[in-house]
């Protein structure tokens, strides 16, 4: 069932519900107890979605009780286009909201902003264990077929 929403920049006020949402997300990929992210981290991320100067960016879906959903996503150059590209890098719904078009409403919230920003690409991972989320991503975008490697340092 789909659900009215509406898609929206995060405001200051949302703080406490992003924070849920947040946290839920980050529980999702096992960071959490010991393998938490730092407070800073959270912290510089919140600050970050009100700094003009940074390319990092929030927006939420309001179900017009609460904050539902989250989507963060990054605008950066590339080497292939001659406008930015934008990486959306965290989605998620709360349980309660999902199966009911939220994040379908955040994607295509980002694919609108993408369009305005002059960027002619979106493109995000997840992992290949998420397969609710996978069934959807399935019907909105298409799999590169590119392999991610990475190493902390």
């Amino acid at each position: 069932m789909i659900c009215q929403i509406d898609v929206r920049d995060v405001e200051p006020e949302d703080r406490e519900d992003w924070l849920k949402l947040w946290e839920g997300y980050n529980a999702f990929y096992e960071r959490l107890g010991p393998t938490a992210l730092p407070s800073a981290v959270t912290d510089m991320t919140w600050a970050r979605f009100f700094d003009a100067q940074e390319p990092v960016h929030c927006l939420v879906a309001d179900d017009g009780d609460r904050v539902v959903g989250l989507a963060h996503y990054i605008f950066h150059r590339n080497t292939i286009m001659l406008g930015p590209t934008c990486y959306l890098q965290d989605v998620f719904t709360s349980e309660q909201a999902r199966g009911r078009g939220v994040g379908r409403a955040l994607i295509d919230a980002v694919y609108d902003r993408a369009r305005a920003a002059g960027a002619m690409r979106v493109y995000w991972h997840t992992h290949e264990s998420n397969a609710t989320a996978r069934g959807l991503y399935d019907k909105i975008a298409e799999r590169s077929g590119f392999i991610v490697y990475r190493r902390d340092l």
